[in-house]
């Protein structure tokens, strides 16, 4: 079952598709939440994937339907209809030559009544039937009363997912934890203690120092975030490798974020409100508000040397508006054009462009 999806309809069904009459055509839908469950144990789709397109293709059978065509989300939630799989087999069904749709269970399709809904009607107006292979979901009375008991439930089970998940959320913050993914510098791990698995985080030896050096240097007030992030990339200073992304130098952005994260100095931001973190600091109380008082000085007198140098730049005025100068190229068809502009000092002050 690791191999090509359309390999598993021919080995499901067997002989049986060669029976199935023509015109009884069924779509099988499948889905699972997270991508960690679309891969679980290394397999190329994990194990409930191949689950569901086993009892799908059983229940297809039972139908003496032919499915001729699978449609899979792997780590898509359901909360939201925009999903580009059930896109694709939303639009398939309304070609209108499709008795079924064949899901392993209705929450596969959906979790909010009103895509619920939105579904439904498509079916509806195509004259397609929605089966479940594990509830009896179908056209008859019995099927659509349970279909809007099941729809309810279902996204009764997503917004209490959901709530109960920001709660421990919070929860875990208030006892020092750190939520998702930790910042460059660390890594999340995961310990046993007394046999029970704790994740946690750990300084990352790779790029905890980079770190640490980026304070130190930009706490100077010797270094602009142009220049940090040069220093950085001749480093070696890098972004982590993921399984979609692959380690690459940070760019501006992510340096000027890099150095206003409260996380470097032990503290955990959530929803506005520090708390004191679990995590080992890379950076002292001291350093850290240098930085931050820094890069506020350098707002206020209209600095931007991340973005482009100049040795006049924040210091000059307008003489029409009074307005700071600012500095930029334009490029155009007669070239390069090194542009200087003043941000309006009053309300009514028009802005002032000045070609040099």
């Amino acid at each position: 079952m690791n191999g090509d999806p359309s390999d598993a309809l021919t080995e499901y069904f067997g002989s049986t598709t060669a029976h199935a009459t023509a015109s009884v055509k069924a779509l099988i839908y499948l889905r699972v939440s997270t991508a960690r469950q679309a891969t679980k144990n290394g397999e190329a789709e994990g194990y409930s994937i191949p689950a569901q397109r086993e009892a799908c293709l059983r229940k297809a059978r039972e139908l003496g339907a032919e499915a001729i065509e699978e449609y899979v989300d792997a780590g898509a939630s359901a909360r939201s209809a925009d999903r580009a799989s059930l896109q694709r087999m939303l639009a398939r069904v309304r070609e209108g030559d499709i008795s079924y749709v064949i899901v392993h269970k209705l929450d596969r399709l959906a979790r909010s009544r009103i895509d619920d809904a939105e579904i439904a009607t498509i079916f509806a107006v195509a004259g397609t039937t929605l089966v479940s292979a594990s509830e009896q979901i179908d056209d008859s009375p019995s099927g659509s009363l349970l279909h809007g008991i099941m729809a309810t439930i279902a996204e009764h089970y997503s917004k209490n997912l959901s709530h109960e998940a920001k709660k421990g959320m919070a929860e875990k913050v208030r006892r020092g934890g750190t939520n998702g993914v930790a910042p460059l510098g660390y890594l999340n791990v995961t310990q046993r203690v007394n046999g029970i698995e704790v994740r946690t985080v750990e300084i990352d030896p790779e790029r905890a120092p980079h770190v640490v050096w980026a304070y130190e240097q930009y706490a100077t007030g010797d270094w602009s975030i142009s220049s940090l992030r040069d220093a950085l990339e001749e480093r070696g200073f890098k972004s982590r490798t993921t399984a979609k992304l692959v380690g690459k130098p940070l760019n501006s952005s992510q340096v000027h974020r890099l150095l206003t994260k409260s996380y470097y100095k032990g503290m955990l931001l959530f929803k506005g409100v520090l708390y004191e973190g679990a995590h080992q600091p890379l950076i002292d109380e001291a350093t850290w508000q240098q930085v931050q008082d820094i890069l506020a000085n350098r707002r206020i007198a209209g600095d931007r040397s991340w973005r482009h140098q100049h040795y006049l730049k924040g210091s000059l005025q307008c003489a029409r508006c009074g307005g700071r100068m600012g500095y930029g190229t334009a490029k155009g068809r007669a070239g390069t054009t090194t542009t200087s502009s003043a941000s309006a000092g009053t309300r009514d002050a028009p802005t002032a462009t000045c070609r040099t």
